[in-house]
C-alpha cells in the first residue's frame, strides 16, 4: 500500500461520497460534504489515494469562535473517513497531519474537532475548554477539541465555536 495525499478534484466527488458512506455506515457525513462543497469556496478537502483508488478523505471548513466581541476565524475538521478495508493503516493520520501542515503554513489560527478524545491529542488537540472555548452544541466536554495553531495569540481566542450551518442542517 502506497498512499498519496492530494487536494480533492471535481471528478473525485462520487468516490469521496462512497468513502464517507462506507466509513460511517450512513449518508449524513457524505451529505454534509456535498452541501459544503456546493456552498463554500474556502474548503481544504484532501483525499488519500492508493493505486488510483480514493481510500480516505478529510475535510476542513471555515469555523468561528465568537466571544461577544471579536470573532476569531479558523477551521473545523470534519469529517475524516477511511474505507473500512483500509482502516488502522495510518491513512487517517496521514490526512490529518497533511491538513494541519497546510493550514499552519496558511496562517490558520485554530482547528476545532468533535472527535474521540483518545485519538486527536496525538495531533496536538486538547479539550477546547482549556482555552475557554465551548461548542455551539451540547456535547461531552472531552469530545470537543481544539488545536491552536497561532500559539502567540492563543490566549485571546475564547468563546463559542461555530461550524458552518451545513453541519446543523444534517445533524
Amino acid at each position: 500500500m502506497t498512499i498519496t495525499i492530494r487536494q480533492e478534484r471535481a471528478a473525485d466527488a462520487p468516490a469521496i461520497r462512497r468513502v464517507n458512506e462506507e466509513a460511517f455506515g450512513q449518508r449524513d457525513e457524505a451529505d454534509i460534504v456535498d452541501a459544503l462543497r456546493k456552498n463554500c469556496d474556502d474548503l481544504l478537502s484532501l483525499v488519500a489515494v492508493d493505486d488510483g483508488e480514493i481510500v480516505g478523505h478529510a475535510l476542513w471548513s471555515p469555523a468561528t469562535i465568537e466571544s461577544g466581541g471579536p470573532v476569531f476565524e479558523g477551521m473545523g475538521l470534519a469529517p475524516v473517513a477511511v474505507l473500512p478495508k483500509c482502516q488502522r493503516k495510518g491513512i487517517g493520520t496521514a490526512l490529518i497531519n497533511e491538513g494541519i501542515g497546510r493550514l499552519r503554513s496558511q496562517g490558520c489560527r485554530f482547528i476545532i474537532v468533535l472527535g474521540h478524545p483518545g485519538y486527536y491529542p496525538r495531533f496536538g488537540f486538547v479539550p477546547a475548554s482549556r482555552h475557554g472555548v465551548k461548542s455551539e452544541w451540547d456535547m461531552p466536554e472531552n469530545a470537543f477539541l481544539v488545536l491552536m495553531l497561532d500559539a502567540a495569540n492563543a490566549s485571546s481566542v475564547h468563546g463559542t465555536a461555530r461550524y458552518r450551518p451545513e453541519f446543523s442542517v444534517v445533524r
